[in-house]
Parts: structure tokens; C-alpha cells; sequence
């Protein structure tokens, strides 16, 4: 009971990040370390994913990444119609590593990036700019501003606001979701841990999945309003 008690009393420590390294006025933490490993992990599973190939049958590793790629179309079709697809470099690329990052905690001893506020605020920032780029692109820098005048001129002050406050409710509602289910996570492993291995892995790799595709569908419809207008 001691020992629950002594390691009930360290989850928090377990899930903060910590400083690794420090170079000059630079400082390596936890959650850098663990994101580039999970990249280099990402990248030779690609590797190996797509060694042989693509046939015009798929089958194999093949057949999974077409049936992501088609299920990432069907998240995008609605919104932003059949000539939206063009943008799968952004909405699929956030899908796959976020939903990694998240289900990262798999390994031993590792904590997920995902739990750290300066990761999810990353992913949000940059989505969000991408977004705005993507704007501009579509429209033209004036059909971009005069979005934010749309459906009358009077809610200018409302978009602007609006597009200020995305990245804040991206970057914390990836966060707390991820850092709650880590934590209650960590708790039921130490209460329970002959019981609930193969459940608490299920619901990891459910939860992961929620909240890489709730990001994912959140940029998509952010994707809609910017490049098809309010």
C-alpha cells in the first residue's frame, strides 16, 4: 500500500516535462526529445509501409493507407467539396501525427507530447497559419479580407475575434483531453495493474483517435471558412 501511495504521489512529476539538455541559452526538454523520436519512429514505418510500392490492386500495407486516405476524404468531401481534396497534405498530416503523438505513451517510460501545452499550442498555431495561407491562396489577399466582413460587414469585429481565439481552443482542448486521459491512465495502472492492461490500451488507442480526429475535422472546417467563405 506504501508503494501505491508513494507512486500515486509522483504521476504528476511523471507527466511534466523536464529539461534533458541544455545547449548555450537553448533548453532540450522532455517533450522535444520524445516528439523527434516519435518522427524518426513515423519515418521508418513509412519506409517499411511503402518499401514495395503501389500496386493498382492494393492489398497489404497499401490497402490500410487507402482506406485512411479514403476515410480523411470523406471527412473533407462536405465541406469543402471534391476540389478540397487538394489540401490532404494538411488535414492527413495532422491526422497521423497527432493521432501517433497521443498514442505514443505505448512506449515504456514515455510520455506523450501531446500532454505538454507548448506542443498542442504548436500544432494549433501552425495549423491555424497554414489556414490563413491557404486563405490567401484560394482568394486573393482581397477576397481573404473581405472575408472577414462576411455574411454582413457588421460581424468584422466577431471573425476577427474569432480567428484569434482558434488556435487557444485548438491547443487546450487537445491538451486537457490528453493530459486527463494520461493521468486517469497512469492511476488505473497503478490501482489495477493485472486488470487492466489490455482495456486501458484499447482506450488509449480510442481515446487517441477521438482527439487526433476532433483536431482534424476542427482544421478541416476552419479550411472551409477561409478558402469557401463564411
Amino acid at each position: 500500500m506504501d508503494r501505491i501511495v508513494e507512486q500515486l504521489g509522483t504521476i504528476m512529476d511523471s507527466l511534466v516535462r523536464f529539461e534533458v539538455i541544455r545547449i548555450g541559452p537553448v533548453s532540450i526538454t522532455s517533450t522535444v526529445v520524445n516528439t523527434w523520436i516519435v518522427m524518426i519512429l513515423m519515418f521508418i514505418g513509412l519506409r517499411l509501409l511503402t518499401r514495395g510500392g503501389f500496386r493498382e490492386i492494393p492489398k497489404g500495407a497499401q490497402a490500410l493507407l487507402e482506406v485512411l486516405v479514403e476515410a480523411i476524404y470523406g471527412l473533407m468531401d462536405e465541406p469543402l467539396g471534391k476540389e478540397g481534396r487538394r489540401y490532404l497534405w494538411i488535414t492527413g498530416s495532422l491526422f497521423v501525427f497527432i493521432f501517433v503523438l497521443n498514442v505514443s505513451w505505448f512506449i515504456p517510460g514515455f510520455v506523450p507530447p501531446t500532454t505538454d501545452i507548448m506542443t498542442t499550442a504548436a500544432l494549433a498555431v501552425t495549423t491555424i497559419v497554414i489556414v490563413q495561407i491557404m486563405g490567401i491562396k484560394a482568394k486573393g489577399v482581397k477576397g481573404y479580407l473581405a472575408n472577414f466582413a462576411q455574411p454582413v460587414p457588421i460581424m468584422l469585429p466577431m471573425n476577427i475575434l474569432e480567428e484569434i481565439v482558434k488556435p487557444f481552443s485548438l491547443a487546450i482542448r487537445l491538451f486537457g483531453n490528453m493530459f486527463g486521459e494520461k493521468t486517469v491512465v497512469t492511476i488505473l495502472g497503478i490501482l489495477l495493474p493485472l486488470l487492466l492492461p489490455v482495456p486501458i490500451m484499447l482506450l488509449g488507442l480510442l481515446m487517441g483517435g477521438i482527439q487526433a480526429f476532433i483536431f482534424t475535422l476542427l482544421s478541416v472546417m476552419y479550411l472551409a471558412t477561409q478558402t469557401k467563405g463564411h
